[in-house]
């Protein structure tokens, strides 16, 4: 019962925010325009994942090989079953299905995605390919100063003058670091080495596979929710990625995403 969907390519972006895309100075025709983004991609390219899978996976420790036929023959007691899993944190259930994700983010966001070791992950090399000059620069949107102390502070609108600051720098070192790495190149260098001058504002990509309890992890720690039973405060570089994933999985288990909000967006 899998959804099977192609992946994006080049980089197209998922209706994000662009910051606007910029030549870089000093390179030849010949050689690739530096680019600036302020969003990221997620696309769900394979999905085998239904609330169904959480019913018989629980029902089979009473019923057996029966369990599969009660899938569908009381929606409301199934509803009820999950919501129960989900309340008193009979994980193992929810880690019958699987999502794997297409993502392309800045680096410094994979970074933390990665302290995530209950999914798995393949991402592009800098060792083996040519790194495209794609780089992150925040948006307008982006609230730029923290106030209060740490484990209690807030971000708040920065002004015209610290937006401005913020982009023009962020596009000139960025646009300095890739001259120099392509410099690197030029000369014979390995990809291995020159690619220690660039920033963790350039693009990644990588393949994501989770199952929904690791992925509820995820969304407990890397999302802001006024509502949630423990409060997280995540970079919203990482939340805008966990969002997206959010969505994707709303859709194919609706049943199981609607009793993690219920319960607080803990993960079982």
């Amino acid at each position: 019962m899998g959804e099977e969907r192609a992946p994006a390519s080049g980089s197209a972006t998922n209706d994000g925010d662009l910051a606007g895309r910029q030549a870089g100075g000093g390179q030849g025709s010949d050689e690739p325009q530096v680019e600036f983004r302020s969003d990221v991609t997620v696309e769900l390219v394979r999905a085998s994942a239904r609330d169904a899978d959480v019913l018989f996976a629980a029902r089979v420790s009473t019923k057996g090989e029966q369990s599969l036929e009660d899938v569908d023959a009381d929606p409301e007691r199934s509803k009820g079953l999950i919501n129960f899993l989900m309340r008193d944190r009979h994980g193992s259930p929810f880690e019958h299905n699987s999502m794997t994700f297409y993502v392309q983010a800045p680096i410094f966001v994979f970074r933390e995605l990665m302290r995530h070791r209950i999914a798995s992950y393949n991402e592009e090399s800098g060792r083996y390919r040519e790194l495209r000059p794609v780089f992150y620069v925040p948006g307008r949107d982006r609230k730029l100063v923290q106030e209060g102390k740490p484990g209690k502070y807030q971000f708040v609108d920065g002004t015209p003058d610290q937006h401005k600051l913020v982009e023009e720098e962020t596009r000139r070192l960025c646009t300095e670091a890739y001259a120099a790495y392509r410099r690197m190149l030029d000369a014979g260098i390995a990809r291995e080495v020159a690619r220690i001058v660039l920033p963790l504002t350039i693009y990644s990509s990588a393949y994501v596979t989770v199952n929904a309890r690791s992925l509820m992890n995820i969304l407990s720690l890397r999302t802001r929710r006024d509502d949630a039973r423990f409060p997280s405060y995540p970079q919203r570089e990482i939340e805008m990625v966990a969002e997206k994933m959010e969505a994707a999985w709303a859709r194919l288990m609706p049943l199981t995403h609607a009793a993690f909000e219920r319960n607080g967006r803990v993960a079982p």
